[in-house]
């Protein structure tokens, strides 16, 4: 459980970095040379995805959740934004809620 958590997180940042760098060229004025890494996330992003344990709702409802976390993280910690309680919460509620999905897997199969 503890591996495929890592990949979620390891997938949601590939997948936030692809989309951050080009918001910084786009958006922030930033150097056009940015798509370049930008593509290399995305692509890794596709890669990663496919060492998941399957392609289910159950696989993406949970990559999801820490989608979600990952977001909240990026926003606070390379965003400098200040999160709210609420915002805190309904990461650490979310993720519960993935821990609680993926922890099923092994009786559902």
């Amino acid at each position: 459980m503890l591996k495929t958590t890592l990949l979620f997180f390891a997938t949601a940042i590939a997948e936030i970095l692809g989309c951050y760098l080009p918001h910084l060229w786009v958006q922030k004025g930033g150097s056009i040379l940015l798509l370049i890494p930008a593509a290399i996330s995305l692509a890794a992003f596709v890669g990663l995805l496919m060492l998941h344990p399957a392609a289910s709702g159950r696989i993406y409802a949970s990559y999801g959740g820490i989608y979600i976390l990952t977001a909240f993280l990026w926003l606070r910690f390379i965003d400098g934004v200040r999160l709210t309680p609420q915002d805190w919460l309904g990461a650490a509620v979310t993720f519960a809620g993935v821990l609680i999905v993926v922890s099923g897997w092994a009786k559902s199969a």
